[in-house]
């Protein structure tokens, strides 16, 4: 049987860039050809993948023609029109955008809680889960395994560049202009900083200043007070881990950092749990590392994740007024396992199966 051949949408996007940074570093599959797709204008453009320069050719349905999976980088409304024809061209869709998650006959897969899903897939299409759920659900599926999750209650503090490269560029910006100033010591000083740099709120992907700040709301606004990325964060988790009554409940805050999300997770189980069991799951689980040592100041921050594969958990501890229940601090890089890393690791589990 020949090697399957593997297309990426969406190949000079930024999420893209990361994908074939991944794809050069992992070589567990050895794909028969690997398909550059990306729009009309950036057609013709040559990147070099595990050592070959290859062309990136114009989205278009004849694109997929000999594909056997598709991996898509792209936003939500591209999605929604291409990964359906991907499929009908034969192509397995993988779809990281937001356009199919709570699609009920498109599984959403990670790969280390529900692999098995991947073979339900009516619509031909798999979706990747949002990068904030995603940075705790190693850890989760690891624990509700042993100990069976009823209730989550999740504080997320979001890098900026969980709002695209946009995030990224007013980050920067903003520190730069407060830098070498005495600021954030008077309300509104921060603002008035950036409004005296030329930086525009209307302009800002942040509701508020983000820099010397944190602002509790990531997302758009729903019902009753809640943001987009609340929701997901619930639906997701109910979701990827088959447990369609999951008590959840989720604060999401963006936070001065560039790439790397943290959450802060609170786990209640239906059977006791204790920190030397989690700690031990943790350690046996390929794709987490724990740091854990309070004493030695030792514990996952984002600064010293960003770039990593693994999910890094630290700060376990068991409630103390909450039995069944621990508490710990999760970080990982919302651009490689939150979003490209887990959408090629799909595609790895499914080229072993067709």
């Amino acid at each position: 049987m020949s090697a399957p051949v593997l297309a990426l949408v969406g190949a000079t996007g930024a999420v893209g860039t990361v994908m074939i940074d991944i794809m050069n570093t992992r070589s567990s599959v050895p794909w028969g050809e690997i398909r550059l797709i990306a729009s009309a204008r950036s057609a013709g453009k040559k990147i070099n993948v595990r050592g070959q320069d290859l062309t990136v050719v114009a989205l278009s349905p004849e694109a997929f023609d000999g594909v056997d999976i598709a991996m898509f980088d792209v936003p939500d409304e591209i999605s929604a029109e291409w990964a359906p024809i991907a499929a009908e061209r034969g192509a397995i869709a993988i779809d990281n955008s937001g356009a199919f998650r709570m699609d009920a006959d498109v599984p959403l897969v990670v790969p280390e809680v529900n692999a098995d899903q991947v073979d339900n897939r009516p619509r031909g299409i798999i979706s990747n889960p949002n990068c904030t759920t995603l940075s705790m659900m190693a850890a989760l599926g690891a624990l509700h395994r042993e100990f069976e999750l009823k209730e989550l209650v999740v504080a997320s503090y979001q890098a900026a560049s969980g709002a695209g490269q946009s995030g990224i560029d007013r980050l920067y910006a903003e520190i730069a202009a407060v830098a070498g100033k005495e600021a954030g010591t008077v309300a509104g000083d921060v603002a008035q900083a950036l409004t005296a740099a030329g930086l525009s709120a209307e302009d800002s992907p942040f509701p508020a200043p983000l820099v010397l700040n944190v602002v509790p709301w990531a997302g758009s606004l729903k019902d009753d007070g809640w943001s987009s990325e609340e929701l997901k964060v619930r639906n997701e988790a109910r979701k990827i881990l088959g447990i369609p009554d999951l008590k959840v409940s989720a604060t999401c805050v963006r936070v001065p950092v560039v790439t790397t999300h943290s959450l802060s997770v609170h786990a209640t189980f239906a059977r006791e749990v204790t920190v030397e069991a989690a700690h031990k799951i943790f350690a046996e689980q390929p794709t987490i590392v724990l740091v854990d040592d309070p004493a030695a100041k030792k514990f996952p921050t984002p600064a010293a994740v960003v770039g990593e594969d693994p999910t890094y958990v630290g700060r376990v501890r068991q409630a103390l007024d909450f039995p069944n229940t621990l508490d710990f601090f999760v970080c990982g890089d919302n651009l490689r396992k939150g979003a490209a890393l887990n959408t090629y690791e799909i595609a790895e589990v499914l080229a072993k199966r067709i």
